[in-house]
């Protein structure tokens, strides 16, 4: 079950990237990490809608 192991994947980096973002004290590099994560959330979300398209891949 793949998307049973993308959502554990992802939960796991989710916890990772919560434990970073309070170990840096620095408020401009926490602003990298929500820069970083919102970027990365975007494009799964365009990713996504791409893949869920019912026209399918233009030839």
């Amino acid at each position: 079950m793949m998307e049973d192991e993308d959502i554990a994947l992802n939960s796991v980096l989710g916890l990772e990237l919560n434990r970073v973002f309070f170990a840096v004290r620095e408020t401009a590099n926490k602003q990298k990490i929500i820069e970083f994560a919102r970027k990365v959330l975007q494009s799964e979300h365009a990713e996504a809608a791409e893949n869920a398209s019912p026209e399918g891949p233009a030839s």
